[in-house]
């Protein structure tokens, strides 16, 4: 499984960014993709999850009501919408999906810098 990241950028505090994350290969083994964030001099976190089977999604806490995952299962894109974007959101936005037998595939990452 391939993953390409693209829409990140630079927007001020408050402003909007859609990220878009496409999947290519054995699109037919992933159960769940996401979005994970990893800010200068921290770990890596989970934002945000949807499953294959049924589209249920999961938010981290410090996303829920600002941030939406959305997917395009024909097309096996997954889609984060971000609004009311803080200058804590700044981070490197990277898609994950994890297939069978608990395999987790990345994509490069999509830089996403928020100014005040």
């Amino acid at each position: 499984v391939q993953l390409v990241e693209s829409g990140g950028g630079l927007v001020q505090a408050g402003g909007s960014l859609r990220l878009s994350c496409a999947a290519s290969g054995a699109t037919y083994s992933i159960d769940v993709m996401g979005w994970y964030r990893q800010a200068p001099g921290k770990q890596r976190e989970l934002v945000a999850i949807i499953r294959s089977g049924g589209g249920s999604t999961h938010y981290a806490d410090f996303v829920k009501g600002r941030f939406a995952i959305s997917r395009d299962g024909i097309k096996s894109l997954i889609y984060l919408q971000m609004n009311n974007l803080q200058p804590e959101d700044t981070a490197v936005y990277y898609c994950n999906a994890n297939g069978w037998g608990q395999i987790d595939y990345w994509g490069q990452g999509t830089q996403v810098t928020v100014s005040s």
